[in-house]
């Protein structure tokens, strides 16, 4: 299964207005694990950087000048992100917005709601009333986010990704550890499945000594006739 984790950065809040995408960084997972690929552009947002979002971001205008701009890395991050693959973004709606407004005015096809996983839901319905922020997250699960004095979308995604491996129970989400049911001749794999428990090759040698097992046998006789040991062999 792959889905990639995404962020963008924004010049601010109001995507189909004058603020524009001026980061976008985002990761391949593949069965929930990091494949190493990544993609990460900055982006010539054809304004100037407000300076509330400077303070947020640490871009300014002379650093995003020379940036290519949206239109010109479209291609490449549509063929990223796939056609399918499922986009793991925290409060997805904020950065889907800005995504599709960027792709309308690119002119390409908008991306369809249904392929966002918003991680920040996915906290607030685990932890209700604690607070669901990526830093908040990196807290909760201990992952290191000493770095993140700016925000930047390719780092965020990097802690994103762990804090959503953790959300959906660890890097093994898929792992059952049910053991067998209650008749023994079945055992639960992981994903939940049934399979018959094979017979072993060869039996387990006993591990009791001959010692034990006098000392065992002299024990059992001085509980009398009635023992369950006696009835039951």
């Amino acid at each position: 299964m792959r889905e990639i984790v995404l962020d963008t950065e924004t010049t601010g809040f109001d995507a189909e207005g004058a603020d524009r995408i001026v980061e976008i960084g985002a990761l391949e997972l593949m069965n929930h694990l990091p494949t190493g690929r990544t993609f990460h552009v900055y982006i010539n947002p054809e304004r100037s950087m407000p300076k509330e979002a400077f303070d947020v971001h640490g871009l300014g205008d002379d650093f995003l000048r020379d940036k290519p701009l949206f239109a010109e890395v479209a291609a490449g991050f549509i063929d990223f992100i796939g056609s399918d693959a499922k986009l793991v973004i925290h409060n997805a709606s904020f950065d889907m917005k800005f995504l599709n407004a960027e792709l309308r005015r690119a002119g390409y096809p908008t991306l369809p709601a249904s392929r966002a996983l918003d991680t920040l839901m996915l906290a607030r319905e685990k932890f209700p009333g604690s607070p669901a922020t990526l830093d908040a997250l990196c807290r909760r699960y201990g992952v290191d986010n000493s770095g993140r004095e700016l925000h930047g979308a390719l780092l965020d995604s990097e802690l994103l990704a762990e804090v959503y491996l953790e959300l959906i129970g660890g890097r093994q989400p898929d792992l059952v550890l049910d053991g067998a049911p209650a008749g023994g001749d079945e055992v639960r794999a992981a994903g939940g499945t049934v399979r018959p428990r094979s017979p072993r090759a060869r039996p387990l040698p006993p591990r009791l000594t001959e010692t034990e097992l006098e000392a065992h046998t002299a024990f059992v006789a001085t509980l009398g006739d009635d023992a369950l040991w006696t009835r039951y062999g």
